[in-house]
């Protein structure tokens, strides 16, 4: 559940500015880096890569 908000970052954009959540017993995965990368979309591109480059499903 969240307990708490906080605007940490503009703040004249409403419901867009930048909130900091104080949260419990609220399980999260965080699905973009520190480098704004979409761990979704790089961790689909591995795989796809490597079952096509070791022949992975192959039969």
């Amino acid at each position: 559940a969240i307990k708490g908000s906080t605007v940490v970052g503009f703040a004249d954009l409403g419901m867009e500015a930048i909130y900091e959540f104080e949260v419990q017993d609220f399980p999260v995965t965080v699905a973009v880096d520190s480098d704004g990368n979409n761990v979704h979309q790089l961790a689909l591109a591995y795989w796809q890569k490597r079952i096509k480059d070791e022949g992975l499903l192959s039969g």
